[in-house]
């Protein structure tokens, strides 16, 4: 759902805290959450579950490379948006796109109902009547997309959205969403945050498009077309343990011929057995320094992370870091 705090909110580490109720008398809760929810240009009609003393709510908002990332964890409410309230709607339209991570929410759009969990992904247009909420604590990460920026029709939008797990870009979307919320914060400091962003709303169009449309249709080829290299990256991270992780088997996996794999792969500058070596060598040193590993051997995490031969990882190790993975593991723990 659309949600954008009120004008007020303050700043710390990159993220602007729109609201905490716990700093608000009682009575002044209702409306102080109604303020920061609201858009003033798209008012709602909003229900509170326990209206009088049991209103809690913590809303935050951060920009990453120019898109806004708004969360919020609150008590049970519903939000209610009519045709009344978008007919003078007069700033330009956005598109959010929401994660659950706590809570069975509930939406209603265009007469259709769902239940919306974790594994789901949940996209609003701003102008589309709806109802949507939840029972008890909840909490809500929203993604917001310019409409000129995202390049999608209204009308794409409103079809995609029921259809959103017949994309086979789906599950791709899902991990990749999860993982911009993994630490926004760090995100928006980040000198590839723009990049980050423009990646983000590719993979969007792709999974509006394709769900939205046959796969066979010229615009779901050319958003798959932009949004390849992403989609293969992305695939080889997800199964850099697999040791049969080849050339072969990435490019049967995104119909491509091998050759317009490495095609794609040297315009991006990236040689693949250079780059899946440095992404398992980082992936091996991250767990050889994380103590939820400690009862791996070295040769047990080289496995883990597509090494064949214990010797190899080691020599690869020592000329990545300049220390064998054993020290490398003595060092982490001594700080």
């Amino acid at each position: 759902m659309s949600l954008l705090g009120g004008s007020g909110g303050s700043s710390l580490g990159g993220v602007v805290l729109l609201l905490d109720l716990s700093t608000v008398a009682p009575r002044e809760r209702a409306e102080a959450f109604r303020h920061a929810l609201t858009d003033s240009l798209v008012p709602n009609d909003i229900a509170h579950e326990e209206p009088e003393t049991g209103i809690h709510a913590r809303m935050e908002l951060w920009s990453v490379g120019g898109l806004d990332l708004f969360s919020t964890r609150n008590s049970g409410f519903e939000v209610r948006r009519g045709e009344r309230h978008v007919r003078h709607h007069r700033s330009r339209p956005v598109v959010s796109v929401s994660l659950q991570p706590r809570g069975t929410h509930r939406a209603e759009v265009a007469g259709r109902r769902n239940l919306l969990g974790q594994d789901d992904i949940c996209v609003f247009h701003e102008l589309s009547p709806r109802t949507y909420g939840w029972s008890g604590d909840g909490s809500s990460q929203s993604i917001m997309f310019d409409m000129d920026r995202l390049g999608v029709p209204v009308e794409t939008v409103v079809g995609a959205a029921p259809h959103l797990r017949a994309s086979p870009m789906y599950d791709l979307v899902l991990n990749h969403l999860r993982g911009v919320w993994r630490d926004p914060g760090r995100l928006a400091a980040d000198p590839g945050a723009e990049a980050l962003a423009t990646a983000t709303t590719g993979l969007v169009r792709a999974l509006l498009l394709s769900a939205a449309l046959s796969d066979d249709s010229p615009a779901v080829r050319s958003a798959l077309d932009e949004t390849l290299l992403t989609r293969v990256l992305a695939y080889a991270r997800r199964h850099l343990a697999d040791r049969d992780l080849t050339p072969e088997r990435i490019a049967q996996e995104h119909a491509v011929s091998v050759r317009a794999l490495y095609l794609l792969l040297n315009d991006a500058g990236i040689s693949l057995e250079q780059w899946l070596i440095t992404e398992r060598l980082a992936r091996a040193r991250q767990m050889l320094a994380a103590s939820r590993y400690d009862r791996l051997t070295v040769a047990a995490v080289a496995a883990r992370c597509g090494f064949s031969s214990p010797s190899h990882f080691s020599r690869r190790f020592r000329a990545a870091y300049g220390s064998s993975p054993g020290d490398w593991r003595r060092l982490s723990r001594s700080g």
